[in-house]
């Protein structure tokens, strides 16, 4: 993996917490600390060239130090096939938009709804059923309330079936033969 501006890499052309493009799509992210300006050695570029490793570069005459992290040190949630995710009004969209043209169920649910306890054993079976199909959760306390109110839930539960970033199909209730129905359409789409 190699850095596209790898050899223009040094404290001069890069400001503090500078995003470099990556030519496998990860940024790598540069910070310095600096109180002068130096450039980096041959070394050193090489390092950072390559990538996915962190690097410091050592004390010279004036004293900087430099770290190189890449965006994998740093990924946040993750999605298992097969199981349902928890998400929240921070997880949500980024899983939504990594998961590119699959399509994506949401269940809105509480923790207090008996509807919602009933289907949720059901909809967990369905994760497992369908691998291609991304599963998530959503719980509508007042923490994740702004979400739930951008994608307009009216009552609980409540199954958002999403394709290419859009809402294509909803399922109000605790109706399981609908959901699998519903689905069933977006993925044959």
């Amino acid at each position: 993996m190699a850095l596209q501006t790898a050899a223009a890499l040094s404290p001069r052309s890069i400001s503090s917490s500078t995003t470099i493009p990556c030519a496998a799509k990860h940024p790598i992210i540069y910070s310095s600390t600096s109180s002068s300006s130096c450039f980096l050695s041959q070394s050193q570029r090489k390092n950072v060239a390559v990538g996915l490793s962190g690097v410091t570069t050592s004390k010279r005459k004036r004293a900087w130090a430099s770290t190189v992290k890449s965006s994998l040190d740093t990924v946040g949630p993750t999605v298992n096939v097969g199981q349902v995710t928890e998400v929240d009004k921070d997880t949500f969209w980024p899983i939504v938009k990594a998961a590119g043209d699959k399509t994506v169920v949401l269940d809105m649910y509480t923790q207090w709804c008996g509807p919602c306890k009933v289907i949720a054993p059901k909809y967990q079976e369905l994760s497992k059923k369908y691998l291609d199909v991304v599963f998530l959760k959503l719980d509508c306390n007042q923490e994740n309330k702004p979400l739930a109110k951008e994608l307009g839930i009216r009552v609980v539960p409540t199954f958002k079936i999403l394709k290419d970033n859009q809402v294509v199909k909803e399922v109000k209730g605790a109706k399981f033969d609908d959901l699998v129905a519903a689905i069933d359409v977006v993925r044959s789409s």
